[in-house]
């Protein structure tokens, strides 16, 4: 499958950081291979607004976001109060056609693994069914690691095809404090899933050579390998 699903432990983990830098290193050393990046479900103005105003996808709107809900709530809660229902098979369509359309295509999730879709479904459930190849951020903070086992543990159970890990710095952090709070070992021997890098704090997470130049200091053959021929 050509895509990747960028998920997270929580919300605000970082991934639309993520999302971005991958976006941007592909855009900058890739360009002859066309791109697609979708935000299936949003509530509230965020992730879609960004990428419209960061890179030229020649996407629409609801090419980027085929569900959109005006209350930043979880997606069944916005959609019960607008009198709507969470359709899936229009999220599906879209992703289908813009994945016959374009080389790669980044999708970026809501929330946590644990984050509900509808009332019976959640992020953990749509990595599986749909089949994506996932990569999980993990915040660097205290209590990041039983984050990540958690998160793990999740996908593991629900069989999501979870290829790597990535840390994330939302705050300014020291090296001690990264090696302290989220050390690369431990989480692997914990979680049996290799942590790929660790994106540092950017001041400008706009900033598309910033982005692409962290990117490539993770370990993108990885990555790469879970998007497939």
């Amino acid at each position: 499958m050509n895509s990747l699903l960028i998920a997270g432990t929580d919300t605000e983990a970082g991934k639309t950081v993520l999302t971005t830098a991958l976006a941007a290193h592909w855009q900058k050393f890739s360009s002859q291979q066309s791109l697609g990046i979708m935000k299936p479900i949003q509530s509230g103005v965020g992730d879609l607004e960004l990428y419209q105003k960061l890179f030229d996808l020649s996407q629409s709107a609801a090419e980027i976001t085929p569900l959109y809900f005006q209350a930043p709530l979880a997606p069944p809660i916005a959609a019960a109060q607008e009198n709507s229902t969470v359709d899936l098979a229009v999220v599906w369509q879209a992703f289908t056609a813009l994945q016959q359309q374009r080389k790669f295509v980044l999708v970026e999730s809501l929330g946590g693994l644990g984050s509900p879709i509808t009332d019976e479904f959640t992020v953990a459930d749509l990595a599986r069914e749909w089949r994506f190849p996932t990569v999980l951020v993990v915040p660097v903070k205290l209590g990041a690691i039983s984050q990540a086992v958690a998160n793990v543990a999740l996908a593991r159970q629900l069989k999501v095809n979870l290829v790597g890990i990535v840390l994330n710095c939302c705050q300014p952090r020291t090296e001690t404090e990264i090696a302290n709070w989220t050390p690369k070992q431990l989480i692997e021997s914990l979680t049996q899933i290799p942590v790929l890098g660790c994106l540092p704090y950017l001041e400008n997470p706009q900033d598309l050579d910033k982005l692409a130049q962290v990117a490539s200091n993770l370990d993108l053959e990885v990555l790469y390998r879970g998007f497939g021929d």
